[in-house]
């Protein structure tokens, strides 16, 4: 493996610490299920997923909800598979009318929160009466954009690289049913 070269998913699996694993996040995510839907109180929410990253965490959380939501999702990032993020690119914008509505605005991760902080800013300008922000995990640190943080998330996570259950090891390993970080 040259100096430039990635570890491939398995190397990198092979150097990683399982954080938490699909039975705990399936509690994790019902326990959600049931704060949001208390939350909701019987109002109808537009369920915004934020893609790729949410995909798995927003299919599970979608199927743990009894109160009734439109879906509808966004693609915006600042990363392009890379693991620093620059500008925001928007690739898909809502669909869904947001004006006086209540919007879930749906993440796998919040790390600094600058992307959700600007898709939030964005439901906003487009009339939404309030933004609820669920994750499925949140890093601790002390770089968190100001006026950004998690209504609802699931577990936290220290302050490592992390991949699995939707969020990408190099644009791999979405797929996985866990949480890891490289040690």
């Amino acid at each position: 493996m040259s100096s430039t070269q990635l570890p491939s998913l398995t190397e990198a699996l092979a150097q990683s610490d399982v954080l938490f694993d699909r039975a705990e996040l399936d509690t994790v995510v019902a326990d959600m299920g049931r704060r949001i839907d208390a939350a909701l109180d019987g109002e109808r929410a537009v369920f915004l997923t934020v893609m790729h990253g949410a995909l798995i965490f927003a299919g599970q959380l979608a199927l743990s909800l009894r109160t009734d939501v439109e879906f509808d999702y966004v693609h915006a990032t600042r990363y392009r598979g890379a693991t620093t993020g620059s500008e925001l690119h928007w690739l898909r914008e809502p669909q869904a009318e947001l004006a006086g509505r209540t919007v879930l605005l749906v993440d796998d991760i919040l790390d600094e929160g600058h992307t959700l902080k600007a898709v939030r800013e964005d439901c906003l300008r487009r009339g939404a009466r309030r933004v609820l922000i669920v994750t499925l995990c949140r890093k601790r640190h002390d770089r968190l954009a100001e006026g950004i943080d998690a209504d609802f998330n699931g577990v936290d996570l220290p302050d490592r690289y992390v991949y699995g259950y939707g969020m990408d090891y190099h644009e791999q390993g979405r797929n996985l049913p866990a949480i890891y970080a490289l040690k």
